[in-house]
């Protein structure tokens, strides 16, 4: 059997794999007796770590939140993961980059010799260019992930595009990172009865807590949902566009916020996109680099035909000017 010392450090490990363990799942799973699991987990109590336990049929053990941050155990992969994510996050989130290097300096003293190199590597063949777009503070992003993990409404002031300020009061689901420093938190918006997608960067102030809440279903598909949400919600046009190219060559053509792209036949594909004006979709079409067929909406049509006589007629003062015989 395993030295006490050793067994308090498994018990601790296999609590943060799981949210809740009953007692019997958990003595069979750390190959001891429900008595000996009983002291273990008082042990842990008396260092400080916070163990909440429920009695009686089903009842059992799951970490609670108490004054003493409890030792977490990686596998070679986990580790070498968040010492790469720790860099990138020193880069990209407002208020977290000291935080993020005191937690990187602190992991690099600690991690095994043979796993230096392959973090080493990644680091010095990493290049990270500073965004445009300056991520939102960090305990926001903490407190909005807590509310989607623990089930907690959240009111918060939120501005909108048109820089309108209101109260909002939603169930939050996921969060949700574009890549280029936009977070979004997809929820269930109580006063309009839907699932939102907010901008993180646009909630005002912090948000209050509120009461726990039935997890609901989200969107079946949510890629989609999220994806359309993202790059079709925020604006006021649509169109739809027949476009020439099988689904993977187009899927690695476009990005995934210049719209919906889905396949129509092994060389065609549709895509469906978002503007404010018929110039921004006419722009956005030209932009894919393939041929394109306009399938909705019909008055799009005299938009093309005026931009191609712009284009014609730029392309053509080119030409003239080239020709025209130097005074």
């Amino acid at each position: 059997m395993l030295a006490t010392s050793a067994r308090l450090l498994r018990l601790l490990s296999v609590l943060q794999t799981r949210r809740f363990w009953t007692g019997q799942s958990l003595a069979e799973r750390l190959e001891v007796e429900p008595r000996t699991l009983r002291r273990d987990v008082d042990r842990l109590r008396s260092l400080g770590y916070a163990i909440d336990s429920t009695s009686g049929p089903g009842g059992g053990y799951q970490l609670g939140t108490g004054a003493t941050l409890p030792p977490v155990l990686f596998e070679d992969d986990e580790a070498v993961a968040i010492a790469v994510a720790l860099q990138g996050a020193a880069q990209s989130l407002a208020g977290f980059d000291e935080v993020a290097l005191r937690a990187l300096v602190k992991l690099l003293q600690i991690l095994p010799a043979r796993l230096r190199p392959r973090v080493e590597a990644l680091r010095h063949a990493t290049i990270a260019l500073e965004s445009t777009v300056k991520g939102p503070p960090a305990n926001l992003l903490a407190e909005l992930a807590a509310a989607c993990r623990e089930l907690y409404t959240l009111s918060f002031e939120y501005r909108k595009r048109d820089e309108e300020t209101g109260t909002r009061t939603a169930e939050p689901v996921r969060l949700v990172s574009t890549g280029s420093g936009r977070w979004y938190l997809l929820a269930w918006d109580v006063e309009r009865g839907d699932f939102r997608t907010f901008r993180v960067d646009r909630i005002v102030g912090e948000p209050v807590r509120g009461r726990i809440f039935a997890r609901r279903e989200p969107p079946a598909d949510i890629t989609r949902y999220l994806r359309e949400s993202l790059s079709l919600g925020p604006f006021a046009m649509r169109a739809r566009a027949k476009l020439t190219g099988s689904f993977a060559e187009l899927t690695e053509r476009l990005p995934p916020w210049c719209g919906l792209l889905e396949p129509l036949d092994e060389r065609h594909c549709c895509l469906t996109i978002g503007g404010n004006t018929e110039e921004q979709l006419v722009g956005y079409l030209l932009s894919t680099g393939v041929d394109f067929e306009v399938l909705d909406p019909p008055g799009l049509q005299p938009s093309l035909l005026r931009l191609a006589r712009r284009l014609e007629r730029g392309a053509r003062a080119r030409e003239a000017a080239a020709e025209s015989p130097v005074a």
